[in-house]
């Protein structure tokens, strides 16, 4: 403990000055759908299927429960916590500034590579008919000059439409989640109508319903982008600070986003495994290939004579990732906003406009998405990156609600989770075990990713303003380093991923990642500021209004 001042019973929380709470309960939930359903949808059938065969079908199912679960521990802190920036916040105020910057630097990472990722999808699945975008350079699609400026023109676009405010970001975004709703149940009723091979699933010149074993069923989850598909489910924390009713709204978004998409993705998947043309798995589910760059379910549905689809589904490969690229652009400043609230970022991003956005991060965000329109490997790597680090990031939540209930038992907490430590403990489980399954080709750059972000940590409070900087509190921040090293090591021999030592084998590795997670929950539960802390850190962090002089008050 680093006090022993007397125990509060609650601490106070003011809503943020000058964020706007214009975002209603549907807003929220479209919000979150919206954010999910991007590129994933479009090439995760395809990717998890040629991984695992018909018993991908599980993957979506686990990968939904798992993030359901991790989602859970979020509806408790955002809700007796309705700020911008929670997954950057939370940890800050039970752990203090290092936890909270170590949280909010892998955070901001995958926030940010994920503007540029889904522009790059969407000019991808453009360059189908507009070659010019794009070209081959070694086997890999990269953009062109022209390409490279589209992309830019494409991201100033999603800033201006952020720039208008959260209401207006918010209509527009339901249009586009409706558009991207009635595509995915139109492919799914179609596809079922017109081709539907049951045999698939269980034949054996097929492979059988497991042809690969059980293994890849959690393989798959980071690397066919499961669990990439459904990290939008966050919006509802991120955005709780500009919701009309924090209590009702941040709960029925968390959990109604990923149930929603996640019977989707199931009902795809299996639409994907049934209309797959018999001549295609000649040689197995591992060597299922398309050669479309609009994705494979157009040239299924070329294959299968429905040419008007597959015309849809070349609109819908750029209006879906296009949507999900507005999303995190909204995302990304509020992510900055949160972590210059807590000191641990120059103040100048908490500057926001009269209509309540982070402009000054919205520039930012704005010049780092064009500066990484980078000729990168394949879809495929950016997304186990994005996904391990968002992940990652997500992992403090369970932890915080643990010792939240420890520091402030008195605390208002209008959604509870039942069950005491158990569902905390298995939201970070599912954590580590979505990191470990990555594997090392992936994670080992995660966390140089991670290295690098303390090398920045240490010069910002180099060259900062040590009176404007809130202590680093590392006595209750240090286990981050035992989580991370820990991860790093296990990721590094376990059984998962290109380099990987593989000393441990599948079931091992999982087993032993169970009682590492157990071991991390309770040390950083140990270690806990004490109550006094807690409040001191919640109340320093709405005590200094944005500085943009007079701000509009909350409506």
């Amino acid at each position: 403990m680093s006090s022993t001042a007397p125990r509060p019973t609650k601490v106070t929380v003011e809503h943020d000055r000058g964020l706007k709470r214009d975002i209603g309960k549907i807003g929220l939930l479209f919000t979150g759908v919206g954010s999910i359903i991007g590129s994933g949808w479009l090439f995760g059938a395809f990717e998890a299927a040629s991984m695992v065969g018909p018993a991908s079908i599980f993957s979506w199912i686990l990968g939904a429960v798992m993030i359901i679960i991790v989602a859970l521990n979020y509806a408790e802190l955002g809700v007796m916590f309705p700020v911008a920036g929670g997954v950057i916040r939370f940890p800050h105020y039970s752990f203090g500034s290092f936890a909270s910057y170590t949280s909010g630097w892998i955070t901001w990472l995958a926030v940010a590579a994920t503007v540029p990722i889904e522009v790059l999808a969407a000019v991808q699945y453009a360059s189908s008919y507009l070659p010019w975008l794009m070209h081959t350079v070694e086997g890999t699609l990269v953009l062109t000059g022209p390409g490279i400026a589209v992309s830019i023109v494409l991201v100033a676009v999603f800033c201006i439409i952020n720039m208008y405010g959260v209401k207006f970001f918010a209509r527009f975004n339901n249009v586009l989640v409706w558009w991207k709703l009635l595509v995915i149940v139109l492919v799914i009723v179609v596809l079922g109508v017109l081709a539907f091979h049951p045999g698939h699933f269980h034949e054996a010149r097929f492979g059988g319903f497991m042809p690969q074993g059980a293994a890849p069923i959690f393989a798959a989850l980071p690397a066919a982008g499961i669990v990439f598909s459904y990290l939008g489910f966050r919006q509802g924390v991120e955005f709780a600070g500009e919701t009309t009713n924090p209590q009702k709204n941040v709960p029925f978004a968390l959990i109604g986003s990923v149930v929603i998409t996640g019977i989707i993705y199931v009902l795809l998947q299996v639409a994907f495994i049934g209309a797959v043309p018999d001549s295609m798995l000649a040689d197995g589910w591992s060597s299922l290939s398309f050669t479309d760059e609009a994705g494979p379910w157009a040239e299924i549905a070329i294959v299968l004579g429905a040419m008007w689809l597959a015309i849809i589904l070349y609109a819908d490969a750029v209006i879906s990732p296009a949507d999900t690229g507005l999303i995190y652009t909204a995302l990304a400043p509020r992510l900055s906003y949160s972590q210059a609230r807590v000191g641990n970022a120059p103040a100048g991003l908490q500057r926001l406009n009269k209509r309540g956005i982070p402009w000054i991060g919205l520039i930012v965000t704005f010049v780092v998405a064009c500066f990484m329109f980078l000729p990168f490997p394949s879809w495929a790597q950016l997304v186990g990156f994005i996904t391990t680090g968002t992940v990652l990031s997500f992992g403090s939540g369970p932890v915080t609600v643990a010792a939240l209930r420890r520091q402030l038992p008195a605390q208002d907490r209008p959604y509870r989770l039942p069950g005491g430590d158990l569902l905390p403990i298995l939201g970070f489980l599912c954590a580590n075990l979505i990191v470990y399954w990555t594997g090392w080709a992936v994670n080992w750059k995660l966390f140089l990713a991670v290295l690098i972000g303390y090398i920045v940590l240490v010069l910002h409070y180099i060259f900062s303003d040590r009176s404007k900087i809130p202590p680093m509190q590392m006595r209750s921040g240090w286990w981050m380093i035992l989580w991370m090293a820990g991860l790093a090591l296990l990721s590094w021999i376990g059984h998962y991923g290109e380099g990987a030592l593989d000393l441990m084998g599948f079931g091992w590795g999982e087993l032993v990642i169970l009682v590492f997670t157990v071991i991390v929950f309770f040390v950083a539960v140990t270690q806990r500021l004490a109550p006094q802390d807690v409040v001191d850190n919640v109340q320093r962090t709405h005590m200094a209004d944005p500085e943009d002089g007079e701000i509009e008050s909350i409506a």
